[in-house]
């Protein structure tokens, strides 16, 4: 009996993981979408955080950094570097557009913040 049980939770583990890594990879082909409709209006990107290390300090301890399912971007403009969340909003917009599940967090003012929700969180 202890060992079915086991099993059981072998199985719902491997699932779990087999969703996460699921929605990574959806999570990377909206992030291409984005990163092209970005560098198509003449902005340049570079990433800020892409993912985050559970051993690092900061940050939110459920954030959707740490399951490889949000990104922080770095847009700038003819050479200058855009801070403002109000410089992310066309950009957010458009994430938001690509499917019910992203999120921009422009919402809670972290304008460079793209994510995808994954069970609950946002």
């Amino acid at each position: 009996m202890w060992v079915v049980s086991m099993e059981k939770v072998q199985k719902k583990q491997n699932d779990s993981m087999s969703t996460l890594r699921k929605r990574q990879s959806k999570f990377v082909r909206l992030v291409i979408l984005l990163l092209m409709h970005i560098h198509a209006r003449g902005y340049e990107i570079t990433f800020g955080d892409a993912y985050r290390d559970p051993r690092c300090k900061y940050g939110a301890p459920n954030s959707l950094h740490l399951m490889r399912l949000a990104i922080d971007l770095n847009l700038f403009k003819d050479g200058v570097y855009l801070t403002d969340t109000e410089d992310h909003r066309e950009f957010g917009e458009y994430w938001e557009s690509l499917d019910p599940d992203c999120s921009w967090g422009g919402h809670f003012n972290d304008g460079n913040h793209y994510s995808l929700a994954y069970m609950g969180r946002k």
